[in-house]
Order: C-alpha cells, then structure tokens, then sequence
C-alpha cells in the first residue's frame, strides 16, 4: 500500500511539472534507472520461489519410506539421524547435540530428492526443496538474500502449520557450496555460502522450529570443506545405485498400480537392469505401460518390459533401415559380442538385436547373473574380449572391419588401462603419475592383442554357430537370450 501511494505521489509531481512547463526527461531517466536496479536486486531476490511451489504455498511431504525402495543402508542412516529432531526430548536428557545438515551424496536418480521428503514426513515437518542453481546470480547479495529468505520461510511455515521442524532440501548443493575462490565472480559465490553457513550456525536446540539442512550431490569434491565439518553438514549419507533386491523392491513400489501380466517375473526383470538406478526403473515401468496401452492390451507383459529395457538403455527405435550389406555386416558384429558374451559368462545375454536406437545400429544387452562391485584380471580380459568379438565377428564372416567397432575399442582401451593401474598387467604395480605415455601405450596394446588372438581362435571354432544365429537375426530383428542360448546348444549338436 505504501509503495502505491508513494509511486502514486511520484507520478503527479512528474505531472505538476511537466505541466509548468519544465523538461522532465531526466527524472524519467533516473526513475527507470532507480527501478532497474531495485528489480535486479531487491525485487529479483524477494521474488524467489522454492521448487516445490510458489513462497506462498504451504509445502508438506506425503512421501514416507516406504515409498523408497531399496538403499536399507542408507535408510538407517538418515533414520539415525532423524530420531533427534523426531525425539526431543529424550535428545535433550542424553545431552545429544542435534544434527544439523545431512549431505546425501550418489549418482543422478538414485532417490536422494525421494528420501529427503520422506525424511520430512517422518518427522512431521515442513518440506522445502530448491537447488543450488538458484541461489547464484551475477548481481552482488542476491545470492545472499535468497537463502535468508528460505530459512525465514521454512520457520514461519512451520509456526503457521504448527510444526515443530522443517527440513529444507537443496540440490545439487555443489553449485552453491562450492570451494570458495574458485569461481571468475567468486565473490557472489563466497556471499551466498557464508550466509549458507551463517544460517546452519545459528541453529540453536532451544529454537522454536528445529530445522534440518539435507543437502544432495553427486560431485562431493567440489564442496567447500567448512560445510562438511561438524556442526554443519554433519553425516554424509550415500546413496548408490541399488543392487538386485533393491531393483526388485523399486520396479514392486512402481509396478503395483499398474496391471501386468501373470506371466511377468519380476526378479528376473531385477537381473536384467542391473546399473539401473530408481528413475531409470520408473521410466521402465511407465514406458511399459505406454507400450502396452499402444497395442491395446490389458496388462503389461514381458514383451513390452524388455522392450522398455531397451528404449530407456538406448533410446527409442528409430524408422532408419541399413542396406542389406550393412545390416549383414550389423547381425555379424553383434552375435560376436553375444557368442564371446556367452563364452566368458554364460547365462548372462539378455537380447541381441539389429534395430537402430539412438546412435547405436545394433546392440546386445548383457546382464551378469550375479552383481559384481569388484572384478578379477580374468574378469576384466572376459570383457575386454567381449568388446572385441563385434570387430573379429566382422572380419571373419565379411573379411574387413568397419567403424561401428569404435566405441567397443574405446571400452576395450579403457578397461585394458584398469588392468594396468590396478596392478593386473605384466608390469606389476604401477604408479599413475609416474607410468611413461609410452609404457602405458604398450602395455595396453600387448593386452589388446592378446586377448584379440583368444578372440580369433574362439569364433573361428564357432563359425557355423555365427552363420547361422546371424541368418536368423537379420530375419527377425531381435532375439532374446533364451533363444539365442537354445540356438547355441542346437547349433553345437548339429556341427
């Protein structure tokens, strides 16, 4: 109201004057001048509006854990921790200091965004979320102001839902608590942590509304060490790509709304999406549904699961069609990759396919019969060979080798180079600094060609076997790794 009359006051002066006959332009200028400058600082940062909605909406957490599949480890954790705003009282009689920030810390789409609601409604308090991106601005305080603005925020929501605590939610806080001084306008950036850390400081136990700072990051090296030491960013909480019963609990949470067939195994399913993190899930289980309502069918079968599979590994399949010479050539390199897959872990081919996704013409899919975290010196040279079988498949069948062998070379390059500083090479333990250029080119090449020759050797026994299941797949497009095991054992009986 105050403004209005003000601007109200300031409008007729202008009038008056003009009116008496004076030039008014540089007033004009000034007073647009006086508004820009409000606007990109004042103005910009009250303007400030948190993810979860507008500042004038009221944000509560329906999410419980229950919702959250998997990640029990990192379930206790943060359970551990909340237990302190959750039980005050018997906090206060331990003499427990209260924990002030949880930092969540794990690759994209893992459900740290899911955990910190969760952690929210455990502990019946209001639930903020924003990310680290809106806090920096070029224009000097802004920054700053933005983050007064959320802890005020975050009390007065509380006291007018009549909470005891909030839980405020940033992601992607790297952005915004990164090491000081290592920023072009690194002092915007160096405002906006202080305030940061100023605020979790003046967190007391005896305040009204206990508030928890849960922080998310998948790049935890870039955070300045003053929010990680106690007192602020207390516990580091990770949150890792779940394993196979975690995968199974996600895809149960995200299937149990929908119909799926009684046909559908869904362990078997959790096997076959290991390094799937808990969106990819959600994205398998939404793209099945699509698929099935497309085809107008009633429930979601395993044709359509394995296909989402498909289109959320590779992208969705595209209209393109290769020449008759190239998608020979195609059938051949994938059924390499697949009979070398087989050799080195059987059981462990989930699909080969001819079908162009993304920038991928072909692809085969594999999925290890068990989760594997560490990988012995045979191991790594199994999946060395397995990236080579495509370009030797290739040669032997066709007599020369084409480009679409790049990125298997780049895999193999890479996981030759594994071999060499993880102390699995002829050289013994190495140090990565100290490692010449030259030595490190010919160790990776001497492990290349090596595993080339077992390459050459293995399918060269298995000719009649490549012909045949590469025949096959040119005429259907795509086969499943039960019939490509059957056609194995078929192919070696018959040979």
């Amino acid at each position: 109201m105050i403004r209005e009359m003000v601007l109200g006051a300031v409008m007729a002066a202008l009038v008056f004057t003009a009116v008496q006959g004076y030039d008014i332009t540089p007033f004009i200028v000034l007073g647009g001048a006086a508004f820009l400058l409000y606007y990109m600082t004042e103005g910009k940062g009250r303007r400030f509006e948190l993810l979860g909605g507008s500042q004038d909406m009221d944000v509560v957490s329906n999410i419980t854990f229950a919702d959250v599949g998997g990640q029990e480890v990192a379930k206790r954790e943060l359970l551990e921790a909340l237990d302190f705003i959750r039980y005050k009282d018997k906090v206060k009689e331990m003499g427990i200091r209260p924990l002030k920030g949880i930092l969540l810390m794990g690759p994209p789409g893992t459900g740290k965004t899911l955990m910190a609601k969760a952690a929210a409604s455990y502990t019946d308090s209001v639930f903020l979320a924003t990310s680290g991106s809106q806090f920096v601005e070029m224009y000097a305080g802004v920054g700053a102001q933005r983050i007064r603005s959320l802890f005020t925020k975050a009390r007065s929501l509380a006291e007018k839902l009549q909470k005891t605590a909030a839980v405020i939610f940033i992601d992607e806080i790297e952005v915004l608590g990164g090491k000081r001084g290592k920023h072009s306008s690194h002092l915007e950036y160096d405002q906006t942590l202080n305030q940061l850390l100023v605020e979790m400081d003046g967190m007391n136990t005896g305040d009204k509304v206990s508030i928890l700072v849960v922080g998310a990051t998948n790049r935890s090296d870039l955070l300045d060490s003053a929010l990680l030491r106690p007192g602020r960013f207390d516990r580091v909480v990770r949150v890792d790509l779940p394993d196979r019963e975690g995968r199974l609990q996600i895809l149960k949470i995200h299937m149990r709304s929908k119909p799926v067939a009684a046909d559908v195994d869904l362990e078997e399913l959790a096997r076959d999406t290991f390094g799937f993190s808990g969106a990819h899930l959600e994205s398998l289980a939404n793209e099945a549904a699509i698929l099935a309502m497309r085809r107008n069918k009633d429930d979601i079968g395993k044709e359509e699961l394995q296909e989402s599979i498909d289109k959320v590994m590779m992208g969705e399949k595209l209209q393109r069609r290769p020449s008759e010479e190239e998608l020979k050539r195609i059938a051949y390199h994938e059924v390499g990759h697949a009979l070398i897959g087989e050799y080195v872990q059987p059981g462990s081919v989930v699909a080969v396919s001819i079908s162009s996704r993304g920038q991928a013409l072909g692809y085969t899919r594999q999925a290890p019969v068990d989760d594997r975290y560490l990988y012995t010196r045979e191991e790594i040279l199994g999946q060395i060979a397995i990236c080579l079988g495509g370009a030797v498949a290739e040669e032997l069948a066709v007599g020369s080798r084409s480009t679409g062998a790049m990125g298997d070379f780049e895999r193999a390059i890479e996981l030759a180079k594994q071999m060499v500083f993880g102390g699995l090479s002829h050289l013994g333990i190495v140090s990565k600094e100290d490692l010449p250029p030259r030595e490190l080119h010919e160790a990776v090449d001497r492990i290349l060609k090596e595993t080339e020759k077992s390459v050459v050797n293995c399918l060269s026994q298995e000719r009649q076997v490549l012909e045949s299941v590469a025949q096959l797949l040119i005429e259907e497009e795509r086969i499943d790794g039960t019939d490509f095991r059957r056609m194995l054992q078929e192919s070696r009986k018959s040979a």
